[in-house]
């Protein structure tokens, strides 16, 4: 069975356990404790993956490290239907656009979250103004769409580009970058909590679930 080398509070490693959930692949999990015990610094993690970072996967002897390329490896290796990784280039071009953006969030957003949760000792202001920055980009673009029909990042339907970007977004009021001024992506997120299989993690509540505020 597919293992997950995985810490319950890493919005990258969640963002694996949403898809397989609305994949409905069956895992197993290996708890990974990133803090602050920073076992996925200690060397039996570093055998899988030399970075020292979570997640990893492995895949009946198939060890592959960095949530984006599992998520791409996931979807063409189990989506049969390939809905979540289209083949048609053009689709395919903006999934790719928009996995990139999520490495963007985890640099702003995810760090800011590291900071203020955490007590990582990054240059909290820059990397909120830098998240904000990029996600009034995001906001647009959601709003264009909508005005569209077109509800989701890379096209009309759901994609893992909406996967890799959905967590360090839905968790950004924990770094202190508050949701209020983002109307469209507010709703792209109950549009993703709305996905039949949706599952959430601490911070990340299901719809109907009572929650702070964002």
């Amino acid at each position: 069975m597919l293992k997950l080398y995985n810490d319950e509070l890493s919005g990258n490693c969640y963002k694996l356990r949403l898809f397989m959930a609305l994949l409905q692949l069956p895992f197993t999990r290996v708890p990974v404790n990133f803090h602050p015990n920073r076992e996925h610094k200690e060397e039996a993690l570093l055998r899988l993956n030399p970075f020292g970072q979570l997640p990893v996967i492995d895949d009946d002897g198939y060890v592959l490290r960095d949530a984006q390329a599992i998520l791409v490896y996931l979807a063409a290796r189990y989506d049969l239907q390939q809905r979540w990784l289209p083949i048609e280039p053009q689709s395919r071009g903006r999934v790719a656009l928009w996995m990139a953006v999520a490495e963007d969030i985890t640099r702003t957003a995810s760090a800011a979250r590291l900071h203020d949760a955490f007590g990582y000792d990054f240059d909290v202001q820059a990397c909120r103004t830098a998240a904000h920055k990029l996600f009034a980009h995001i906001e647009d673009h959601l709003a264009d769409g909508e005005a569209q029909e077109r509800h989701w990042l890379a096209g009309l339907a759901p994609t893992i580009a909406d996967i890799a970007c959905f967590p360090y977004v839905a968790l950004a009021p924990e770094g202190g970058i508050l949701l209020h001024r983002y109307p469209a992506i507010r709703r792209w997120v109950q549009r993703i909590k709305a996905l039949p299989g949706f599952v959430g993690m601490p911070g990340i509540f299901a719809l109907g679930v009572d929650a702070a505020p964002i």
